[in-house]
């Protein structure tokens, strides 16, 4: 008998994304959609592609609503899931795909979100490796509390942990340029977003050390065994849907060659069916990632400058949101945790 499935915040890109993935999730059945404007509405009025989930009708994001389902999927605007998940029954499984519950560190938390503080939960990305040599699953196996990662974080994350885990790296000179695409500024109406200012024009934005994203990656880093850590990190808004590529170097620990640079990459995620290290010289594309949840690495070492190039190829609202989210969910079910989940990308 599947478990029954409560989507918060359905009626955005992410919460989209996430209906799309559970519309194909043996184990999983979506019974309740919930939103804010759009509530009183059919789902296919806002979502026209998900024909097979027609019968549904946005419901109000209330603790009542949500209440008395196996599984409950945030998807709302940061500082929206705390309270309302402090409301649901222990026994449910809540994943918070928003950024609420992802830091330790309180201050942290208050000086890039300006809000109190809604606690930690067990982080949602399977792949992460910890200091001494295990992964993240371990940390979700039977949660009932998960905190999704940032898609921005994901991508530098899993770009550079082998490096830090191995040595190679020296992490306080890290530097990353992101090409992300609009969809991770959300689906609400912003002038910036309208196709005549974004068609034709590449924007940075969290300039100088003021992304969100910056302390979640450091707290990952740290995990992994880091010491001092310095990230110059630099997203630009492409004219893209949906994607990151995210260009992680940092300077090289040592003498390592190349090989013994890709080896470490290829030792740390070997066992990682969802994270594919691409054959050496080559690089990866958005293109190829988009609609999966896979993570395409190119490993690289410029040796005239001494540092470490990784260029990590992600889907934003795949493993960069909602793909993590069922990925960690069927972890902490019991689940294969491929359940529902694909590594093939949509071409072209």
């Amino acid at each position: 008998m599947s478990l029954s499935v409560a989507v918060a915040g359905a009626s955005g890109y992410a919460g989209g994304e996430l209906l799309r993935l559970l519309a194909q999730h043996p184990e999983l059945e979506v019974r309740t959609v919930t939103a804010h404007s759009n509530a009183g509405q059919p789902l296919v009025s806002v979502h026209p592609n998900l024909r097979s989930l027609a019968s549904l009708t946005f419901q109000e994001t209330t603790p009542e609503v949500l209440a008395g389902h196996d599984v409950v999927f945030l998807a709302l605007p940061h500082g929206h899931s705390g309270g309302l998940a402090a409301q649901l029954p222990d026994s449910t499984l809540v994943v918070d795909a928003g950024a609420d519950h992802r830091l330790e560190r309180a201050a942290e938390w208050q000086a890039f979100y300006g809000t109190e503080h809604a606690g930690t939960w067990p982080y949602g990305m399977p792949e992460l490796i910890l200091a001494d040599g295990g992964r993240q699953r371990r940390e979700l196996r039977a949660a009932r509390r998960i905190a999704v990662p940032g898609c921005n974080a994901t991508a530098v994350t899993l770009a550079i942990a082998p490096g830090v885990a191995a040595g190679l790296i020296d992490t306080a000179a890290i530097t990353s340029v992101l090409a992300v695409g609009a969809s991770g500024a959300g689906r609400a109406a912003k002038t910036h977003l309208l196709a005549s200012e974004l068609m034709g024009s590449a924007t940075p934005y969290g300039v100088g050390g003021t992304h969100r994203h910056l302390p979640e990656i450091a707290q990952n880093l740290r995990a992994v065994g880091a010491g001092e850590i310095r990230h110059s990190f630099t997203p630009v808004l492409v004219p893209m849907s949906r994607g990151i590529l995210a260009t992680v170097t940092a300077p090289l620990v040592g003498d390592a060659t190349a090989d013994q640079v890709r080896s470490a990459w290829l030792s740390a995620y070997g066992d990682e069916s969802f994270i594919h290290i691409t054959p050496a010289g080559q690089y990866p594309r958005t293109a190829d990632v988009l609609g999966s949840n896979a993570v395409h690495l190119g490993i690289g070492l410029d040796e005239a400058a001494g540092r470490v190039v990784v260029i990590a190829a992600i889907d934003n609202l795949g493993k960069g949101t909602a793909g993590a989210a069922i990925q960690s969910a069927n972890i902490a079910l019991g689940f294969d945790e491929h359940l529902g989940l694909s590594v093939d990308g949509v071409a072209p």
